[in-house]
């Protein structure tokens, strides 16, 4: 699919088949793809949790205002970020990079984040953003539909999923065959309301 296609297609569908599997290839496929998304210094701050079990699907949903996508949609990720990415030997991040490079940048990852616990929290929401609609453009682009959830109780499903110190639930994102159509699309802003010059 065109990826211009892909972005006028994407909608935040609520309906799944609930008996649609999504094959182990197509889960990698899906994933290893967000992994391409950007994240500041390359630090790769996001973790895709992969809820397969449907008892705590369940769970999830029971925080999650009941919505039947929870547990319909052949796959729902958790997209949570790691806020200690940066101090994590962060040497590997730039492993490929010629010497230099590594010399400059690497030293620069502590700078930017020690001590400003915001920052790693802003560009930890940022590259799960990032990625998330990475995640949603692919699953489109191989013929599945997606639905970006932020109603839910954040710390309840953390204590469900057993959040570790360190990390932050971003948002999650259920993914699979639709059931039915969304409506059509509710009210857009003029481009020119959008779309500035210059500045305000």
């Amino acid at each position: 699919m065109d990826i211009f296609e892909a972005i006028k297609g994407r909608r935040a569908i609520k309906h799944y088949d609930p008996n649609h599997k999504m094959s182990a290839h197509e889960e990698r496929q899906l994933l290893e793809s967000a992994m391409l998304s950007p994240t500041a210094f390359n630090i790769q701050n996001w973790r895709f949790v992969i809820v397969r079990d449907m008892e705590i699907r369940k769970q999830i949903r029971a925080v999650a205002w009941d919505q039947t996508q929870v547990t319909d949609a052949s796959m729902l990720v958790v997209l949570c970020g790691n806020l200690d990415a940066w101090k994590q030997d962060p040497q590997r991040y730039w492993r490929n990079a010629p010497q230099p490079v590594q010399e400059f940048l690497v030293p620069a990852i502590k700078q930017y984040y020690e001590g400003k616990p915001q920052v790693q929290r802003d560009e930890a929401m940022r590259s799960c953003g990032m990625a998330g609609q990475t995640i949603m453009l692919a699953a489109k682009a191989m013929g599945y539909d997606t639905c970006p959830m932020d109603g839910f109780d954040y710390d309840a499903v953390g204590k469900i999923l057993k959040l570790r110190e360190g990390m932050v639930i971003s948002f999650m994102i259920a993914i699979g065959k639709k059931m039915q159509d969304s409506w059509p699309r509710p009210g857009q802003l003029a481009y020119d309301e959008v779309v500035l010059e210059n500045g305000f």
